[in-house]
């Protein structure tokens, strides 16, 4: 596998929307309006995003997408991790810290004070991801959400 980070693309977006409802759908029973938020999301980064500090990358191996990440503008000078998603046959192939640091490399680059993202408690190997690059665990509460109770967590690294 040669692997290989791009900037995301209008092209990109129904791909991406369609890897997140089916993954969701399949591995965490969640229902069918998680991918309209999807939409809702890459429609706002395509229609309004700042190019000088708000990007989006795909990680691919030739013409392959294997996954995407987000850095968006959000409060008091922080940055937002979005739409991190890796194909599963691209896991454990460094495809998710591929795309981890050209984020945070990215983030640190555009002046951010740092990055928050939001996950589930189920997303282990997040999880992990996230702690071993320095995050810390700031928020969890238990949440009813796409049909199914979750415990959301809210993670965040300051540069």
């Amino acid at each position: 596998m040669e692997i290989g980070i791009r900037d995301f693309n209008a092209g990109d977006a129904d791909w991406l929307i369609a890897e997140h409802a089916t993954h969701y759908r399949d591995a965490e029973g969640f229902d069918e309006t998680f991918g309209p938020l999807v939409a809702e999301i890459i429609g706002a980064f395509l229609e309004d995003h700042d190019a000088s500090c708000e990007r989006g990358w795909i990680a691919h191996d030739g013409d392959k997408r294997l996954g995407s990440i987000f850095c968006v503008a959000s409060d008091g000078g922080m940055a937002k991790l979005r739409l991190f998603y890796v194909d599963k046959e691209a896991r454990g192939t460094g495809v998710a810290q591929a795309l981890l640091d050209r984020c945070l490399t990215f983030a640190r680059q555009s002046g951010y004070s740092g990055l928050t993202l939001w996950t589930h408690e189920s997303h282990r190997a997040a999880g992990a991801i996230y702690k071993r690059n320095g995050f810390a665990r700031v928020d969890a509460k238990e949440v009813h959400s796409f049909g199914v109770d979750l415990v959301e967590e809210t993670w965040r690294i300051h540069f």
